[in-house]
């Protein structure tokens, strides 16, 4: 397994969408959460975007006032899991045409829903924009 979390969160550290795929309990979750949001939020656009914290190697970017964080295992390619952050702003840009916070809070089922056709079980196994929004455009057209 590769990819341990995914996060989404604005520039005051609050989260905006929390994706596990292991099972860590709530009340861990939520120090880990404030404390890697913690350590991304004060380093500078001129320091590197990977930090180590724990077990986990957490690879961030920052698009306009969110922050997308993605906790690796140690052996994880960092430069992939950047890419694959970028994937992820560039779906929801197209779905959401310039994606912002204010979508995130609003549809935050359908940035779930897109996140899961992206990762399974932590493992990334569709990078085709296409296919990706096509289960979630079908389910509009039938409603």
């Amino acid at each position: 397994m590769a990819i341990r979390f995914v996060l989404l969160v604005n520039k005051q550290g609050q989260t905006r969408l929390a994706q596990y795929y292991e099972h860590l309990p709530i009340d861990q979750r939520t120090a880990l959460e404030g404390e890697i949001v913690r350590k991304c939020l004060i380093r500078t656009d001129q320091q590197c975007s990977f930090v180590e914290h724990r077990n986990y190697k957490v690879v961030y970017r920052r698009y306009a006032s969110l922050f997308f964080l993605v906790g690796v295992d140690n052996e994880e390619n960092e430069l992939a899991i950047l890419e694959f952050i970028h994937l992820l702003v560039e779906t929801l840009d197209r779905y959401f045409g310039n994606v912002c916070e204010l979508d995130i809070m609003i549809h935050l089922e359908k940035v779930h829903f897109i996140v899961e056709e992206m990762v399974v079980n932590g493992c990334i196994v569709e990078t085709n924009k296409s296919n990706i929004l096509m289960p979630i455009q079908l389910m509009e057209k039938a409603a």
